[in-house]
């Protein structure tokens, strides 16, 4: 495993190294320095990122939280303070642990183990959802082009659907890819009935 601590404080980062010490067969890389920070954790491609953050100025957070959305990496996040406005800009920013005033050695692989499992629900969920629309976009361009055919060809709908579906047999399709190409052929001959 992979694993980037980003801590402007060595001595900060030193606690969170005791605590990952446990950890067999794993690479831990320390950064300090806040600027260029994406290009150097897309450098190290760590599998989690640990930010202590201390008590960071609302500037400071805001920095961070934008290098949050654009990693996609289970990060836990460690700050000495918070407020609920805060707290949802983290879960907003992507921070998939954010633990407020508890930088302790013995709190780290337990938050470690978190932020990763937090990280994982929520990329299936993410790509569930995905899925989901992927089928819904689909559903809807198929039914665009059954109604595309039921008005140009005068078929009723049960019909429309077994040339579309006995298209896509012929050519090795599926049968989004066929109403894509119906669509696609309607807008193109600017067909004056509506596919709506």
């Amino acid at each position: 495993m992979r694993i980037a601590i980003v801590d402007e404080s060595a001595t900060r980062a030193s606690i969170i190294r005791e605590g990952l010490a446990t950890l067999s067969e794993c690479d831990i890389f320390v950064v300090t320095e806040r600027r260029g920070l994406v290009a150097r954790i897309e450098e190290i491609a760590p599998d989690i990122v640990l930010m202590d953050l201390g008590n960071p100025s609302r500037d400071v957070l805001e920095e961070y939280f934008a290098v949050s959305r654009v990693l996609d990496r289970p990060i836990a996040m460690f700050v000495d303070e918070s407020d609920n406005e805060t707290v949802a800009a983290a879960v907003e920013a992507g921070v998939s642990s954010y633990v407020v005033d508890g930088l302790a050695a013995n709190r780290i692989r337990p938050i470690l183990d978190l932020a990763v499992t937090r990280f994982n629900a929520f990329a299936r969920l993410q790509k569930d959802l995905a899925e989901a629309k992927g089928k819904l976009a689909e559903r809807e361009a198929i039914d665009k082009a059954k109604r595309i055919l039921m008005n140009s060809r005068g078929l009723p709908e049960p019909k429309a659907y077994a040339e579309m579906r006995n298209a896509a047999m012929n050519q090795g399709k599926r049968i989004a890819d066929i109403a894509e190409a119906i669509l696609t052929a309607h807008r193109l001959m600017g067909d004056s009935q509506s596919a709506e």
